[in-house]
């Protein structure tokens, strides 16, 4: 009610400014008019006594020939000025009042949705019986009387100020390419979510990448950031608060068990202590970079607006963007986010980096020197072929099961990889006896075999009387074993991988982790051989 009434105020004056202007502007108009109109009697008067031999040689000055100085619109350009900035001024307060109104309808909303969501805890809690009987009469509505009477904001928020919210906030420092140069920028982003981590308000800020002529640290970074945080949260008139951070020594610092040495950092520390008292309850908490959420999304995104430019185009004006690898500028809707780090490239040169993977067997990862972020499939399709992504998503199914665990479907027109618990689950939604018994059903084929022996199920046949009997169940199996045995290569006893011993020992550690002897097979237990084999030859350790 205040700020409509400033608001009015405001307005009266400004229009009583737009008519003490328009007067002045009016009595300066009617000024000039008899200034010339008083120049153009007295040319007159002053061309009536001149000959008239002088008087036809001459021309007489028209009014529309006198010039006006620049002096004679310095009052408009004025007046022009101080309307736009009162204008201004009215628009900003009237945004401010909106911005303040939606403020308060998301707090009273999401005060509602609280009330809704522990009622609902409520209901799950009571007893089948009693619901059966008495559920009809269960009802909470929200707060009626309250929204009739004309309470104020603070007192219609009371779940809200008993609720306690989260932030997560995060500060970067990247050194990016622009066209043929390298800057460094920095950015913030910051996420408020309600208690059950949806989101609320999400917030990106540019930072001073110097200070001082030097280059702001990931500290001052993360500091910045998480002030912002805090600035926003106490905006929102939030009470109680947890601020989530993945950066350690920021933890450190705020709960006090390190002190800071530089001044800056020292300083921003400070700030946030003060923040802190702002709120009844205002606590870290220390995570992992995987659970900052938004806030990391959105400080690359602020970093990401100070590295790209508009550009004129064919198809009109677009935003630019160099890509680190080929150093081209590239539509920013042609480049690639890595999930997880959120680095950029081209879609040209993800395309080259994820099929060179794809061709020495490897997972897909993030380009950038040092980082770990794995590609993921869903977001490969924007370059990368069908065909390819199916690829891609056989490796990472791959790597994400462990040696031991693999088992493939041993129909040759399926070889589905799978996982033994897996598929093991899958077998007891049909037979409950799998376990015991060890035949399997392949997820995707549907295909029974043995587990054990990796052939086609053999039903009240043991794993060797299966082999007497049939040697090879496939033609390639008895050509494997055919080139196997000319190249004198050795087969693991507890996964069946082939081994080729190039060059070294003859003491071998399969991919699955088991050790033994090329030469006869058998084990070696805590570094040592328990045969009698040589465990090594000349020929294979030095090389001529």
């Amino acid at each position: 009610m205040a700020m409509s009434t400033e608001t009015e105020d405001l307005n009266l004056a400004l229009s009583e400014q737009c008519r003490v202007l328009m007067a002045v502007k009016t009595l300066d108009s009617d000024l000039d008019l008899a200034y010339h109109l008083q120049m153009q009697e007295a040319m007159d008067a002053s061309i009536a006594l001149q000959p008239s031999s002088s008087r036809c040689s001459s021309q007489q000055p028209q009014p529309d020939d006198i010039v006006s100085s620049p002096e004679d619109n310095v009052l408009d350009v004025a007046a022009t000025l101080m309307l736009q900035d009162a204008e201004r001024f009215v628009q900003e307060l009237e945004d401010r009042e909106r911005s303040e109104a939606e403020m308060r309808k998301m707090l009273e909303d999401l005060d509602r949705r609280i009330h809704d969501q522990k009622f609902a805890a409520y209901i799950l809690n009571i007893p089948e019986e009693e619901w059966k009987v008495h559920g009809d009469n269960y009802n909470s509505p929200y707060r009626s009387d309250a929204s009739s009477s004309s309470s104020s904001s603070s007192s219609s928020t009371v779940l809200v100020d008993a609720e306690c919210f989260r932030l997560y906030s995060k500060g970067l420092v990247s050194e990016e390419s622009v066209r043929d140069m390298k800057v460094t920028v920095a950015g913030a982003g910051v996420a408020i979510c309600d208690p059950t981590d949806n989101l609320m308000l999400e917030v990106r800020k540019n930072l001073e990448s110097f200070v001082d002529g030097q280059v702001v640290t990931n500290e001052v970074a993360e500091l910045e950031a998480l002030i912002e945080g805090l600035n926003k949260a106490f905006s929102l008139n939030l009470k109680r608060l947890t601020f989530f951070c993945d950066h350690y020594m920021l933890y450190q610092y705020v709960t006090g068990r390190v002190a800071p040495q530089q001044s800056k950092v020292a300083t921003l520390v400070n700030q946030v202590a003060g923040l802190q008292r702002k709120f009844t309850y205002c606590n870290p908490s220390l995570v992992a970079r995987n659970d900052i959420k938004f806030a990391f999304k959105s400080a690359r995104d602020a970093i990401i607006s100070q590295i790209t430019w508009p550009e004129e185009t064919s198809n009109g004006k677009t935003l630019k963007e160099t890509c680190v690898i080929c150093c081209e500028d590239i539509d920013v809707d042609k480049m690639f986010s890595v999930d997880g780090c959120l680095h950029r490239y081209c879609f040209a040169c993800m395309k080259q980096h994820a099929e060179v993977k794809l061709l020495n067997g490897m997972v897909v990862k993030c380009p950038h020197e040092g980082c770990k972020s794995e590609v993921s499939i869903d977001s490969c399709g924007k370059f990368l072929a069908p065909k390819l992504v199916e690829v891609l998503s056989q490796r990472m199914k791959e790597s994400s099961i462990p040696i031991t665990e693999k088992v493939y479907c041993p129909r040759p027109k399926c070889s589905a990889l799978m996982s033994k618990s897996e598929v093991l689950q899958h077998t007891k939604t049909t037979h409950v006896a799998a376990a015991e018994y060890g035949f399997r059903k392949c997820l995707k084929c549907h295909y029974f075999f043995c587990i054990n022996c990796k052939a086609p199920w053999h039903f009240n046949m043991t794993c060797d009387d299966y082999k007497r009997s049939t040697p090879y169940s496939h033609s390639e199996d008895a050509k494997l074993k055919s080139l196997a045995e000319s190249k004198h290569w050795s087969q693991c006893v507890k996964c069946n991988n082939l081994v080729e011993l190039a060059e070294g020992c003859y003491h071998i550690t399969c991919r699955c982790g088991y050790e033994f002897c090329y030469t006869c097979g058998a084990e070696w237990k805590k570094k040592k051989a328990t045969c009698s084999c040589p465990i090594w030859d000349e020929r294979n350790i030095i090389r001529r």
